[in-house]
């Protein structure tokens, strides 16, 4: 199992919080998953495919493919902006 988190505009424009998949259900590499989550619909695609999303996998930001395992929880992010 693992857990996909969204945060800030992500999670309200995706309308999603938190998925848990179980083994079998996700991908076995980060791009993977972002491939198969971007086949919800156009909003999911623009979210998955842009190169500004940032990406936590276990609360560690990442930017690399990285092979997913059992347990990780994998969170999504928009781009911080700051002032």
């Amino acid at each position: 199992m693992i857990k996909v988190r969204f945060f800030a505009s992500f999670r309200e424009k995706l309308d999603c919080e938190q998925l848990t998949l179980e083994e079998g259900e996700y991908a076995s590499s980060l791009f993977a998953l972002k491939r198969q989550l971007a086949e919800n619909g156009e909003d999911w695609r623009e979210v998955m495919m842009s190169d500004r999303t940032l990406v936590a996998i276990n609360q560690n930001m990442t930017r690399q493919d990285v092979v997913l395992h059992c347990g990780d929880e994998v969170a999504f992010f928009p781009p911080v902006t700051g002032g």
